[in-house]
Protein backbone atom coordinates (compact mmCIF):
# COMPACT_ATOMS: atom_id res chain seq x y z
CA UNK A 1 0.00 0.00 0.00
CA UNK A 2 1.53 3.33 -1.03
CA UNK A 3 1.99 6.20 1.37
CA UNK A 4 -0.48 9.02 0.62
CA UNK A 5 1.11 12.23 -0.60
CA UNK A 6 0.81 15.37 1.48
CA UNK A 7 -1.81 17.76 0.12
CA UNK A 8 -0.71 21.04 -1.38
CA UNK A 9 -1.25 24.16 0.65
CA UNK A 10 -4.39 26.13 -0.18
CA UNK A 11 -3.85 29.50 -1.81
CA UNK A 12 -2.57 32.08 0.63
CA UNK A 13 -4.18 35.45 0.95
CA UNK A 14 -1.10 37.52 0.17
CA UNK A 15 -2.14 40.79 1.78
CA UNK A 16 -3.49 39.05 4.88
CA UNK A 17 -0.32 36.98 5.22
CA UNK A 18 1.94 40.01 4.80
CA UNK A 19 -0.06 42.01 7.32
CA UNK A 20 0.03 39.12 9.79
CA UNK A 21 3.80 38.85 9.48
CA UNK A 22 4.28 42.59 9.94
CA UNK A 23 2.03 42.64 13.01
CA UNK A 24 3.76 39.63 14.60
CA UNK A 25 7.27 40.95 13.98
CA UNK A 26 6.35 44.50 14.92
CA UNK A 27 4.46 43.74 18.11
CA UNK A 28 6.48 40.76 19.38
CA UNK A 29 10.03 41.80 18.44
CA UNK A 30 10.32 45.45 17.40
CA UNK A 31 7.82 47.00 19.83
CA UNK A 32 9.33 45.46 23.03
CA UNK A 33 12.81 46.67 22.02
CA UNK A 34 11.62 50.20 21.19
CA UNK A 35 9.48 50.48 24.32
CA UNK A 36 12.27 49.23 26.56
CA UNK A 37 14.85 51.55 24.98
CA UNK A 38 12.48 54.50 25.30
CA UNK A 39 11.76 54.01 28.99
CA UNK A 40 15.19 52.66 29.99
CA UNK A 41 16.98 55.41 31.87
CA UNK A 42 13.79 57.44 32.33
CA UNK A 43 12.15 55.03 34.76
CA UNK A 44 13.06 51.95 36.76
CA UNK A 45 14.57 48.91 35.02
CA UNK A 46 11.65 46.76 36.12
CA UNK A 47 9.00 49.17 34.84
CA UNK A 48 10.79 49.45 31.48
CA UNK A 49 10.81 45.65 31.16
CA UNK A 50 7.17 45.43 32.23
CA UNK A 51 6.06 48.05 29.70
CA UNK A 52 7.97 46.25 26.93
CA UNK A 53 5.47 43.42 27.30
CA UNK A 54 2.65 45.59 25.95
CA UNK A 55 3.58 44.60 22.39
CA UNK A 56 2.90 40.86 22.76
CA UNK A 57 -0.24 41.65 24.79
CA UNK A 58 -1.55 43.82 21.95
CA UNK A 59 -0.64 41.12 19.42
CA UNK A 60 -2.79 38.60 21.30
CA UNK A 61 -5.72 41.04 21.36
CA UNK A 62 -5.40 41.81 17.62
CA UNK A 63 -5.03 38.14 16.65
CA UNK A 64 -7.99 37.08 18.80
CA UNK A 65 -10.19 39.81 17.32
CA UNK A 66 -9.07 38.98 13.76
CA UNK A 67 -9.03 35.16 13.77
CA UNK A 68 -11.25 34.36 16.77
CA UNK A 69 -8.61 32.10 18.33
CA UNK A 70 -5.51 32.48 20.51
CA UNK A 71 -2.14 32.49 18.75
CA UNK A 72 0.48 30.28 20.41
CA UNK A 73 3.40 32.41 19.19
CA UNK A 74 2.14 35.56 20.91
CA UNK A 75 1.27 33.61 24.06
CA UNK A 76 4.79 32.19 24.30
CA UNK A 77 6.24 35.68 23.77
CA UNK A 78 4.03 37.03 26.55
CA UNK A 79 4.99 34.20 28.90
CA UNK A 80 8.67 34.93 28.41
CA UNK A 81 8.17 38.65 28.98
CA UNK A 82 6.47 37.73 32.26
CA UNK A 83 9.36 35.41 33.11
CA UNK A 84 11.79 38.24 32.40
CA UNK A 85 9.96 40.45 34.89
CA UNK A 86 9.89 37.70 37.52
CA UNK A 87 13.54 36.79 37.05
CA UNK A 88 14.58 40.45 37.30
CA UNK A 89 13.15 40.61 40.82
CA UNK A 90 14.93 37.46 42.05
CA UNK A 91 18.21 37.70 43.94
CA UNK A 92 20.53 40.63 44.64
CA UNK A 93 20.82 43.42 42.08
CA UNK A 94 24.41 42.67 41.20
CA UNK A 95 25.34 43.96 37.71
CA UNK A 96 26.86 40.67 36.56
CA UNK A 97 23.95 38.69 37.93
CA UNK A 98 21.42 40.95 36.22
CA UNK A 99 23.25 40.45 32.91
CA UNK A 100 23.45 36.69 33.44
CA UNK A 101 19.72 36.55 34.19
CA UNK A 102 18.98 37.61 30.60
CA UNK A 103 20.43 34.33 29.36
CA UNK A 104 18.12 32.41 31.67
CA UNK A 105 15.16 33.35 29.47
CA UNK A 106 16.59 31.86 26.28
CA UNK A 107 17.79 28.87 28.32
CA UNK A 108 14.25 28.35 29.58
CA UNK A 109 12.96 28.56 26.01
CA UNK A 110 15.45 25.86 25.01
CA UNK A 111 14.27 23.64 27.86
CA UNK A 112 10.64 24.30 26.90
CA UNK A 113 11.35 23.19 23.32
CA UNK A 114 12.89 19.93 24.51
CA UNK A 115 10.14 19.36 27.08
CA UNK A 116 7.43 19.61 24.41
CA UNK A 117 8.92 16.60 22.64
CA UNK A 118 6.95 14.59 25.21
CA UNK A 119 3.73 16.45 24.30
CA UNK A 120 1.34 15.37 21.53
CA UNK A 121 2.90 18.01 19.27
CA UNK A 122 6.28 19.75 19.75
CA UNK A 123 6.58 23.51 20.09
CA UNK A 124 7.96 24.12 16.59
CA UNK A 125 4.76 22.68 15.09
CA UNK A 126 2.88 25.70 16.46
CA UNK A 127 5.60 28.16 15.49
CA UNK A 128 5.62 26.63 12.01
CA UNK A 129 1.87 27.08 11.71
CA UNK A 130 2.32 30.72 12.68
CA UNK A 131 4.87 31.50 9.98
CA UNK A 132 4.00 28.95 7.25
CA UNK A 133 0.36 29.99 6.98
CA UNK A 134 -1.55 33.24 6.68
CA UNK A 135 -3.66 32.50 9.76
CA UNK A 136 -6.87 31.68 7.90
CA UNK A 137 -8.88 28.60 8.88
CA UNK A 138 -8.18 26.91 5.53
CA UNK A 139 -4.42 27.25 5.90
CA UNK A 140 -4.47 26.27 9.58
CA UNK A 141 -6.53 23.16 8.78
CA UNK A 142 -4.05 22.26 6.02
CA UNK A 143 -1.09 22.62 8.39
CA UNK A 144 -2.84 20.61 11.13
CA UNK A 145 -3.64 17.88 8.59
CA UNK A 146 0.04 17.43 7.73
CA UNK A 147 0.58 15.91 11.17
CA UNK A 148 -0.76 12.58 9.87
CA UNK A 149 2.41 12.14 7.79
CA UNK A 150 5.37 10.53 9.53
CA UNK A 151 7.93 12.59 7.58
CA UNK A 152 6.25 15.82 8.64
CA UNK A 153 6.18 14.74 12.29
CA UNK A 154 9.88 13.88 12.10
CA UNK A 155 10.73 17.29 10.67
CA UNK A 156 8.81 19.12 13.40
CA UNK A 157 10.48 17.10 16.15
CA UNK A 158 13.95 17.60 14.65
CA UNK A 159 13.34 21.34 14.36
CA UNK A 160 12.25 21.44 17.99
CA UNK A 161 15.39 19.59 19.05
CA UNK A 162 17.54 21.97 17.01
CA UNK A 163 16.00 25.10 18.52
CA UNK A 164 16.08 23.66 22.03
CA UNK A 165 19.74 22.67 21.88
CA UNK A 166 20.65 25.91 20.08
CA UNK A 167 19.13 28.15 22.73
CA UNK A 168 20.54 26.11 25.60
CA UNK A 169 24.01 26.44 24.05
CA UNK A 170 23.46 30.18 23.56
CA UNK A 171 22.47 30.59 27.22
CA UNK A 172 25.55 28.74 28.47
CA UNK A 173 27.84 30.74 26.17
CA UNK A 174 26.29 34.04 27.22
CA UNK A 175 26.71 33.30 30.93
CA UNK A 176 30.35 32.42 30.34
CA UNK A 177 30.92 35.66 28.41
CA UNK A 178 29.14 37.80 31.03
CA UNK A 179 31.56 36.64 33.73
CA UNK A 180 34.65 36.88 31.51
CA UNK A 181 34.00 40.30 29.90
CA UNK A 182 33.54 43.80 31.26
CA UNK A 183 29.99 44.96 31.97
CA UNK A 184 29.98 47.18 28.87
CA UNK A 185 31.16 44.33 26.65
CA UNK A 186 28.65 41.97 28.26
CA UNK A 187 25.79 44.37 27.53
CA UNK A 188 26.84 44.43 23.86
CA UNK A 189 26.97 40.63 23.78
CA UNK A 190 23.52 40.41 25.40
CA UNK A 191 22.08 42.66 22.70
CA UNK A 192 23.72 40.90 19.74
CA UNK A 193 24.19 37.20 20.53
CA UNK A 194 20.49 36.23 20.89
CA UNK A 195 19.64 37.74 17.50
CA UNK A 196 22.69 36.17 15.86
CA UNK A 197 21.75 32.72 17.20
CA UNK A 198 18.12 33.23 16.19
CA UNK A 199 19.22 34.23 12.68
CA UNK A 200 21.33 31.08 12.35
CA UNK A 201 18.45 28.92 13.60
CA UNK A 202 15.97 30.55 11.21
CA UNK A 203 18.35 29.98 8.27
CA UNK A 204 18.84 26.34 9.32
CA UNK A 205 15.07 25.87 9.73
CA UNK A 206 14.28 27.20 6.26
CA UNK A 207 17.08 25.15 4.65
CA UNK A 208 16.14 21.95 6.50
CA UNK A 209 12.44 22.39 5.70
CA UNK A 210 13.19 22.94 2.00
CA UNK A 211 15.40 19.84 1.82
CA UNK A 212 12.80 17.75 3.62
CA UNK A 213 10.03 18.98 1.32
CA UNK A 214 12.15 18.21 -1.75
CA UNK A 215 12.80 14.67 -0.48
CA UNK A 216 9.09 14.21 0.17
CA UNK A 217 8.14 15.40 -3.30
CA UNK A 218 10.75 13.07 -4.81
CA UNK A 219 9.34 10.09 -2.88
CA UNK A 220 5.80 11.00 -3.94
CA UNK A 221 6.88 11.23 -7.61
CA UNK A 222 8.63 7.86 -7.37
CA UNK A 223 5.53 6.25 -5.85
CA UNK A 224 3.34 7.78 -8.54
CA UNK A 225 5.66 6.44 -11.25
CA UNK A 226 5.58 2.96 -9.69
CA UNK A 227 1.80 3.06 -9.51
CA UNK A 228 1.58 4.11 -13.15
CA UNK A 229 3.83 1.23 -14.23
CA UNK A 230 1.80 -1.24 -12.20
Amino acid sequence: MSTPAAPSAPARKGKAAALGWLLSIGLNIVAPILIYNHFHGHTSEYLAILLSGLGPVLDIVVYLAWHRRVDEFAVVSLVFVALTVIVSFIGPHDAKLLLAKDSAITGLFGLLCLATLAAPKPLMFYFGRKFATDGTKEQADWWNGLWQFEAFRKVQRNLTIGWGVGYLAEAVLRIALVYSLSNGQAVTVNNILPYAVTGVLVFWTISYAKRSRARGEARAAALAAQAAQA
